[in-house]
């Protein structure tokens, strides 16, 4: 089995993170004077060695049994008893894992097996991918890599670390993808028939989930995820409406990129870096899947036009498409009707520019989005859309758009850009004038249409109104 020890510098940032939580040297030399081993394990081994900061800690104790674990971490604390079945404690108020080394049974509720005495190299086999089968032993800095992994790290490279293996939990079909976007790695030829073949049938839409937010979140280049299971063969399987959008022609004159599908990927990625500046992550999710999603529409209206190319409502008919398809992969309905907004309007903001819309037009569309989105973001998606139609190769334009530039200047003197305008009389305004009631109601939303309309801002000008006096 291959050991080294690990670098000066890796040394250094490992003791970095450790160094503010005491405990964990405390436990792991309590483990060590019972004749166990404390071992770094999984993907903060991985993130180690890519010099990138240590987030989720598994530390895999060998030598010792599940029940004397517990003893030496119940010295330092309360110990969660959740997992223990699974070999897995956590002491409260440490953010770390600590588990005893296990071989699971195949299938959906796998039994689980404990061995304290499994080597190094036995444990690490079970791990999915061989960049995340290593071990760093806490006490020596050596690090274990009995399959390379260090070396596929280096070559950026994707490799099983055991086939059969890898089989048994077909969520790891969706880590590929979102590994290959995070770290901007390639897949082996044996992981790409591996997956080409396998069944990824039974795994929970709350799982796939939270392996797709792991991509569009975590990424430079979203598009490589979905573009190789695009390459394998499985795009049908996982977004078959998506994968529709394969070879449908779009007009050259405005996509000299190519047909929709490569469009969309281009679009996806230029979302990527437009939302690096977007502080909330739910926002950020919201606009790279609205760029996945918002042509899709395309499939089903693309047609000839006295031999123009055109899709006539494409963004309409793609918002019903991408409410379906993001039911696929998200159990969250407000993300599901953010896109489905963002899709429907996208195509807004060129239009609104071109045909002259008028302050009240940007207010009544801001209206229409909220309080899920706004014109903002709505005109990122458009650029974003302008920047997807590079013809000389995959990645996104960098170019402004003249259009999207002049719809926030108009949405700003609007002051509807992040928000909408407040309506300035309500209910309470009428109470003695009118009695509480449907009537009351309809009088409030005439008072907003008037004040959008004519820029009344008013009160008792808009009371007046309304009124008839």
């Amino acid at each position: 089995m291959k050991s080294t020890q690990i670098l000066p510098a890796i040394q250094k940032t490992l003791q970095e993170f450790i160094n503010p939580h005491p405990i964990i040297g405390k436990i792991v030399a309590d483990i060590v004077a019972a004749d166990g081993s404390a071992f770094l394990v999984g993907g903060a081994v991985r993130d180690l060695l890519r010099a990138k900061s240590i987030k989720d800690i598994d530390i895999e104790v060998h030598g010792v049994s599940l029940d004397r674990l517990q003893e030496i971490m119940q010295q330092y604390g309360v110990v969660s008893l959740v997992g223990k079945s699974f070999g897995v404690l956590r002491l409260h108020g440490l953010d770390v894992d600590w588990s005893l080394p296990r071989a699971d049974t195949a299938g959906r509720k796998p039994a689980v097996m404990l061995d304290p005495a499994m080597t190094i190299a036995a444990a690490c086999k079970r791990r999915d991918l061989t960049i995340n089968a290593m071990a760093l032993d806490l006490t020596t800095s050596v690090l274990h890599d009995p399959y390379n992994g260090q070396k596929d790290l280096e070559d950026r490279i994707l490799r099983p670390t055991d086939a059969q293996l890898f089989l048994q939990d077909p969520l790891r079909f969706f880590r590929v993808m979102q590994f290959i976007g995070r770290f901007d790695m390639h897949t082996s030829s044996e992981l790409d028939q591996l997956c080409r073949t396998m069944d990824i049938s039974g795994v929970s839409v709350g799982r796939i989930e939270q392996e797709f937010v792991k991509l569009l979140l975590k990424s430079e280049r979203p598009s490589s995820g979905i573009r190789w299971i695009e390459g394998i063969g499985r795009l049908s399987d996982v977004l078959p409406q998506l994968a529709a959008t394969r070879a449908i022609p779009q007009n050259p004159a405005w996509h000299p990129e190519g047909d929709v599908f490569e469009h969309t990927m281009q679009a996806l990625d230029a979302a990527a870096v437009i939302a690096k500046d977007y502080v909330l992550p739910h926002e950020k999710l919201a606009l790279l899947y609205a760029a996945l999603c918002h042509d899709l529409g395309k499939v089903t209206t693309t047609h000839l036009v006295d031999g123009v190319i055109k899709s006539e409502l494409h963004a309409q008919e793609g918002a019903v498409i991408a409410r379906t398809m993001l039911r696929r992969i998200t159990h969250t309905n407000d993300l599901i009707h953010t896109v489905y907004l963002l899709v429907h309007y996208h195509m807004e903001p060129g239009q609104f520019v071109r045909g002259g819309a008028k302050m009240p037009a940007y207010k009544r569309l801001a209206r229409k989005l909220a309080p899920y989105t706004t014109l903002s973001m709505l005109a990122d998606l458009a650029l974003a859309d302008v920047r997807g139609r590079n013809p000389h190769g995959s990645e996104p334009l960098t170019l402004e758009s003249d259009a999207v530039r002049a719809f926030r200047a108009y949405a700003q003197r609007a002051r509807v850009l992040d928000a909408v305008e407040e309506p300035v009389l309500h209910g309470r305004d009428l109470l003695g004038v009118v009695a509480p009631g449907p009537q009351l109601g309809q009088l409030v939303r005439r008072a907003y249409e008037i004040q959008i309309e004519e820029g009344i801002t008013d009160v008792d000008e808009l009371k007046a109104r309304v009124l008839g006096k």
